[in-house]
């Protein structure tokens, strides 16, 4: 099965309409793994790489509408979600490992449910994306590019465990250079709220595998 043996009780907001939930997840040897809620000015609510959770918590804060998955690797408990709620699941064009079909696929500069937009930043799997919302404040969803498990700079993920490490670095700087970053969601790891920005780009500053001179554009 894809998704985690815990469940999740309740969500916790992040900033005004976002919301987050955290589960420590057994199939990476208890790692912290987080997912979240966009609810719309409408009340419409779309999950992103929704993890299990109890499912009145879920209900609390409006109809579920729409599940969008950042890559294959996160569809975690979208499908009993999707039954739950009878809400389509948005997947990545190409996304590898699905245990079912999407009911919608997206690609680069799609706009998605909850007025999220679709960047491609491959480096962790072909087919990672990064999500934009512009609203209340701009918030950049970094799905496996970065982890911050920690107190201090995020990390990249080891190379081991990436399809093209090089590729992810470009990919965050592309990320720096072309959106308005004030909030970064992780999919592992505490949000940033405050020079997130700034954070990014001294993660990529403190990258000693692959440094900015030794990577090429993607």
């Amino acid at each position: 099965m894809s998704q985690p043996k815990e469940r999740a009780e309740r969500v916790e907001q992040v900033i005004p309409g976002l919301y987050r939930w955290s589960v420590q997840d057994d199939r990476i040897g208890g790692v912290s793994s987080e997912a979240y809620a966009v609810v719309a000015e409408d009340g419409a609510v779309t999950l992103i790489d929704p993890l299990p959770i109890k499912e009145e918590a879920l209900r609390e804060l409006g109809p579920v509408e729409a599940i969008v998955l950042t890559a294959g690797n996160h569809q975690r408990a979208a499908w009993h979600l999707r039954k739950v709620f009878g809400a389509p699941v948005w997947a990545p064009q190409q996304a590898y490992g699905l245990e079912d079909n999407a009911d919608v696929t997206y690609g680069a500069g799609d706009t998605l449910p909850g007025g999220l937009v679709a960047y491609h930043t491959p480096g962790p799997a072909i087919a990672m994306y990064t999500l934009w919302l512009e609203r209340p404040r701009s918030v950049v969803f970094l799905s496996d590019l970065l982890t911050h498990d920690e107190a201090g700079t995020p990390r990249f993920v080891d190379s081991q465990y990436q399809d093209d490490p090089a590729r992810t670095r470009s990919s965050v700087r592309r990320i720096l250079e072309h959106l308005p970053i004030e909030v970064v969601c992780f999919a592992h790891g505490d949000p940033l709220l405050h020079d997130a920005a700034s954070v990014l780009r001294r993660a990529l500053d403190e990258d000693t595998e692959f440094p900015l001179e030794a990577t090429e554009p993607a």
